[in-house]
């Protein structure tokens, strides 16, 4: 038999994008959150950009992120939950009560330092109840997740009402106020350290997975790629945390701080607010999600359910339990971002959470997260809730009307969906 002296084919030709294995959904995300920032930055005369209002927009954005991970998994699993605003509101009343009332006087004294993490307790708890009582209802009496989580929508916004009378209850703990944002940062110092310690993480974790895919015999990235990848994402982590420590604390600010320790501000002294502690509770709830959704039992129960319900029914997934588990996940970030939302508030109000539960949904549907099931990710979901906030504070800046900003945000919503729907049809996903 004759050698054949056809030479082989060429390897095809890999463009920019393909060598560096960046997701193209993601590059589209961050690609239009760059455009709206620099849209308002110009409408605003340059403010939108400023160390102060990106340091406002994290901690705004933080409570409807942390749920939008949870509701990841909600929608993944083929269900909805429209009662998280709601259950929001019940453990804030729960937690703002605990401190001022409930445990106050006969258990422990006002200002006690065991009152805030007793009452954050208190919250978590109720949180993960509800949330696997409706969890339950859907997956084992089988009734629907929009009809369930629509009724929990009116009764535990009414719930809460009735909890406080109605009232406005604070001010709230200090120590509890802390995981509000401003009056909780680590400062200029440990910001940086914190920061190193997030890039270096991030480096050792792409490390690792190139040696993984080597050992497996798999396709790795080329060594300019990679080193790419690492500068952009170091880059990013760093030129975050400078902006953020940009943002000085006002003068009189220091001057009371100061003075409550009996000492005298110094000429010239200077202090910045660095990292919020609510934005690195945010990525603490992003790394365990994401850890979750990828390397345990549960994340690989949850996208097999999403996939195909009565597959993964047949090869013996209990998914009436794990309806059960992502309800219950999803109460505990709720009692989470109740802790964030009141204490940057520093009280707990009746409409605190309001209209969230529309705010989550879009973050995770502008994220990627398919409503048909099975596709999400909780990364796509924190930049969502992110292009979702930038895009209020900065027509609240601009001067736009709040109706307004909710027919531009609901238009924004469909008009994602609509992308979404087309670049699966492109990619046959």
């Amino acid at each position: 038999m004759a050698e054949s002296t056809q030479a082989p084919a060429a390897a095809p030709r890999r463009n920019l994008i393909q060598s560096l294995e960046i997701d193209t959904r993601l590059l589209g995300m961050i690609g239009a959150f760059i455009i709206v920032a620099l849209v308002f930055n110009v409408l605003t005369d340059g403010r939108f950009l400023t160390p102060r209002n990106i340091f406002n927009l994290t901690i705004q954005t933080v409570s409807v992120a942390i749920m939008a991970t949870g509701m990841v998994f909600i929608i993944v699993t083929r269900h909805i939950d429209l009662s998280v605003g709601s259950l929001l509101a019940t453990c804030s009343a729960v937690m703002a009560m605990l401190q001022t009332d409930w445990l106050v006087g006969g258990l422990l004294p006002l200002g006690h330092p065991a009152l805030p993490w007793l009452a954050i307790a208190g919250g978590l708890c109720v949180g993960v109840a509800i949330g696997a009582f409706h969890g339950w209802l859907v997956g084992y009496l089988t009734i629907p997740a929009f009809i369930v989580t629509l009724g929990g929508l009116l009764v535990w916004r009414n719930v809460a009402w009735f909890l406080t009378n109605g009232q406005t209850i604070g001010p709230l703990d200090e120590t509890f106020q802390a995981f509000g944002g401003i009056s909780g940062t680590l400062g200029e110092q440990w910001s940086w350290i914190v920061g190193g310690l997030a890039t270096l993480a991030a480096l050792w974790g792409l490390w690792r997975s190139r040696r993984t895919k080597i050992s497996h015999d798999f396709p790795v990235k080329p060594l300019w790629a990679e080193a790419v990848v690492a500068a952009i994402i170091a880059g990013g982590i760093m030129g975050f945390i400078w902006i953020l420590n940009s943002y000085e604390i006002p003068g009189r600010v220091l001057e009371r701080e100061f003075e409550a320790r009996g000492e005298v501000l110094p000429e010239g002294f200077t202090a910045a607010y660095g990292l919020p502690i609510s934005v690195l509770l945010l990525i603490a709830v992003a790394v365990v999600m994401t850890v979750v959704a990828q390397r345990t039992r549960l994340g690989r129960y949850i996208f097999a359910t999403g996939g195909n319900p009565d597959a993964a029914e047949l090869s013996g997934i209990n998914t009436r339990l794990l309806t059960v588990k992502v309800f219950a996940v999803m109460g505990f970030l709720c009692a989470l971002s109740a802790v964030v939302a009141s204490a940057r508030l520093s009280f707990h109000s009746n409409d605190i959470g309001t209209l969230d539960e529309l705010r989550v949904i879009a973050a995770a549907v502008i994220g990627g997260t398919a409503l048909s099931g099975g596709v999400g990710t909780i990364y796509g979901a924190i930049l969502g809730a992110l292009i979702m906030q930038s895009l209020q504070s900065g027509m609240a800046m601009v001067g736009v009307d709040a109706p307004y900003q909710n027919i531009v945000v609901g238009a924004v919503l469909v008009v994602a969906v609509f992308v979404d729907i087309l670049y699966r049809r492109r990619t046959g996903d």
